[in-house]
């Protein structure tokens, strides 16, 4: 809940409120625990306060339950035991539903939403292609042919022709660009031949336009995009590349704007260990890069995962925000993990941390928030708020509409 002028989360052990302050909120953040034991509600909670503070919101919708934001929550007795626990009446709490845009890059589930080849470019594009490292290059060099020559790829049947015209032509371009393989030039093709069956889509015109994400809807609440992706999660390249293309476009498209009252959007960045697995140094060079500057831009982002480890070090630095929910610790290599979550932790003399974490029940979490200072908090044991809207999904019917 947005009171007081914070971002209200959960509530200690003492009954204190425990806040984000609005100015630290694009300096990133960490959700993460175990499967159970919370994540998503935390998510929701988080995501409809950014809109209550006008606050446009990216979510990924990966087990078809988020999409359900748009309906009220329901009055059930375990809610009311829960509103009665954190005096949520005196605060304002009221079941509601929030602004929602539903995308599905299939078009199936949502508005279809579409990129060019062009503007995905050969890093990503190479992954969601699965090429090696030679191909990788000869896919770039093919980028760089086409961007000076003017040559606007929109789609696969565009990018095939560029190969196979480099391919036929390789004395024309070698002089200037190097010396390319046909026979590697022939592995990428087959590669974009794959990709035709069925995973294409999204790849043609209209493209999205990211400004279209920066509106608000009635009352001046943040517009809650989601993106529906039970059938993207199939497969992690395709689904963390179109995840990390739409980042990079808000990096790319927005202006400097330093440090503001609030973030211009909020980017959540669900099943995150599926960006980092296999990802070249490259990518993952990059990938920091974006995060570590995209905050001058005013954007937030935040990454959802099950283990910190999840997260390169290097990118987990950024992330000054932090909601850890339980962990388990059943194997050495479970125990390590949870001490080296806790040791992530600013201590607290109260308790201990890496005890704590193994012992969270569901809707409980370690945090720690930046202060007005920008200093990481003390941890605190926090038992997270209901959400306002419905924690279930939507028919057919009202997805349609």
């Amino acid at each position: 809940m947005y009171i007081d002028g914070k971002v209200w989360i959960g509530n200690n052990d003492q009954g204190e409120r425990i806040s984000i302050i609005p100015k630290m909120v694009n300096r990133h953040g960490l959700v993460a625990g175990a499967t159970g034991t919370g994540k998503t509600v935390t998510l929701k909670v988080m995501a409809e306060t950014f809109s209550d503070m006008g606050i446009p919101v990216f979510m990924a919708d990966v087990k078809g339950d988020i999409a359900g934001m748009m309906n009220p929550g329901t009055d059930s007795e375990d809610m009311q035991k829960r509103i009665g626990k954190f005096n949520l009446t005196d605060a304002g709490f009221a079941y509601k539903g929030y602004p929602v845009t539903l995308w599905d890059i299939y078009g199936v589930k949502g508005i279809q939403l579409r990129t060019t080849i062009s503007e995905m470019g050969p890093m990503l594009l190479a992954r969601i292609l699965d090429l090696n490292d030679l191909q990788s290059d000869i896919l770039t060099v093919i980028f760089k042919i086409a961007d000076d020559r003017k040559w606007f790829l929109i789609d696969t049947k565009d990018l095939k022709s560029v190969l196979n015209y480099v391919s036929d032509h390789r004395g024309l371009f070698e002089g200037e660009y190097g010396k390319m393989s046909p026979a590697s030039i022939s592995t990428i093709v087959r590669a974009v031949v794959a990709l035709e069956a069925g995973g294409d889509v999204f790849f043609g015109e209209p493209a999205l336009r990211i400004s279209d994400w920066l509106t608000l809807g009635d009352g001046g609440k943040g517009i809650i995009n989601i993106l529906d992706s039970e059938s993207l999660i199939n497969n992690g390249k395709m689904y963390s590349a179109f995840l990390l293309w739409m980042l990079s476009e808000l990096f790319e498209t927005l202006p400097e704007v330093g440090d503001l009252p609030k973030p211009k959007m909020v980017f959540f960045f669900d099943e995150a260990h599926l960006l980092f697995n296999g990802a070249p140094k490259q990518l993952l060079d990059k990938i920091e890069q974006v995060v570590k500057l995209i905050r001058s831009k005013g954007v937030g982002v935040y990454f959802c995962t099950q283990n910190p480890k999840d997260i390169p070090d290097g990118v987990l630095a950024q992330l000054g925000n932090k909601v850890q929910h339980g962990l388990h610790a059943y194997t050495p290599s479970n125990q390590k993990a949870v001490k080296a979550a806790a040791m992530s932790f600013r201590a607290n003399p109260a308790f201990d941390t890496e005890e704590t974490l193994t012992s969270l029940g569901t809707g409980k979490a370690v945090v720690s928030f930046l202060g007005e200072d920008g200093i990481p908090g003390m941890a605190q044991k926090v038992s997270v708020l209901p959400p306002q809207c419905s924690m279930g999904s939507i028919g057919d019917g009202q997805r349609e509409q």
